[in-house]
């Protein structure tokens, strides 16, 4: 059984848990997992450079919170390598959830949009790709598909350990909430959407970053830790192939080969 159709049978006959965040073990073990995946990626990247080649069209690269685009960098250049029009966001860290930053958000989305001539992808980590995913609804129009990793999507933050920093820097309720978005994150947006998470999160749990089964939506499992996600090598397999779709002809992640077995194949519940 595959992974999105274990996901979906788990939901459909076992009682939902209540939301809690990922084990203090496993927040404890985050920093070292995730300087391995990056020691791990750069020892593999003359082989990444042989994934899945892209045709060009614009990736915004969304950092997670309290991170910037010197975290999304190593995924960048090898997107990049890959013949996409990668970018960052050029805003700072993600700390604020306000209207100003919202907007200088869709800002990147439309310069992009009008450099390339061509709907984009957006791939956000954690905290960007629920950003990701939110703008997507306002400019489905612009936006190819949307790729979050780790992302807490299910509108209950007690999935996240990051949720009393979020709302201390933010209050309980940020200004685009008070203005009526951001209110159904579980929603996804109205364009091919994966979702790739991990059940060895530190941060997000991973029933948090699950997304209910869809034609355009799926979700991809791989061994991670949160903070390395965008260096895994799995992950960045996964959002590779991915990404090299041609527009308007998105299939669901099938790996083949020796490339499943970097993809757990067990039913999420």
């Amino acid at each position: 059984m595959s992974t999105q159709a274990a996901m979906a049978d788990a939901a459909t006959t076992r009682p939902a848990m209540p939301p809690r965040p990922p084990s203090r073990f496993l927040a404890l073990a985050e920093p070292g997992r995730a300087l391995s995946e990056l020691a791990t990626f750069y020892a593999l990247r003359p082989l990444l450079t042989t994934l899945k080649k892209g045709d060009g069209h614009g990736v915004l690269v969304l950092p997670g919170f309290m991170a910037g685009d010197s975290s999304t960098r190593p995924l960048r250049s090898l997107l990049s390598d890959l013949g996409y029009d990668a970018v960052g966001w050029n805003l700072g860290r993600n700390v604020r959830v306000d209207n100003a930053r919202v907007a200088a958000m869709m800002d990147c989305i439309d310069e992009l949009y009008g450099r390339t001539g061509r709907k984009i992808s957006i791939v956000g980590w954690s905290l960007g790709g629920v950003f990701a995913r939110e703008l997507a609804k306002q400019a489905p129009e612009k936006v190819r598909q949307v790729i979050s990793l780790g992302s807490p999507i299910s509108d209950d933050r007690n999935h996240t350990n990051a949720a009393r920093l979020f709302e201390w820097l933010n209050g309980r309720e940020p200004e685009p909430m008070k203005d009526g978005r951001f209110q159904s994150l579980a929603e996804a947006p109205p364009v091919p959407t994966t979702s790739i998470l991990t059940k060895t999160d530190g941060v997000v749990h991973w029933r948090g970053s699950i997304q209910e089964a869809g034609p355009e939506t799926e979700n991809i499992e791989v061994i991670a830790s949160h903070c390395g996600l965008g260096v895994n090598p799995a992950a960045v397999f996964a959002i590779a192939d991915r990404l090299a779709q041609e527009e308007g002809e998105w299939t669901k992640f099938a790996p083949e080969g020796l490339a499943s077995l970097m993809f757990p194949s067990c039913s999420l519940h």
